[in-house]
């Protein structure tokens, strides 16, 4: 199992709710109330499953934020300076 897999993105619902779902999930692992608590949980289950991509999707459907939840491994060598 790579990497990949535990990739985890927040995203808006049709109900005004957002969801924490598993890259590959079917359905949302989490839904909540605001795209902060979705947010927060997100965080929390990649940093308890070993890390990895974190993507933020906002109202308007477009990607708002990416960010690499340790110990994962980002690709670029670049430096996170968002968080």
């Amino acid at each position: 199992m790579g990497g990949k897999s535990r990739d985890r993105t927040v995203l808006p619902r049709d109900d005004g709710s957002w969801a924490n779902k598993g890259q590959d999930a079917g359905r949302a692992s989490t839904v909540h109330p605001t795209q902060k608590e979705a947010v927060k949980a997100a965080h929390e289950m990649l940093k308890h499953e070993g890390g990895g991509e974190l993507t933020i999707i906002g109202e308007d459907h477009r990607i708002r934020s990416k960010d690499t939840i340790p110990p994962g491994h980002d690709p670029r060598a670049i430096k996170d300076t968002e968080h």
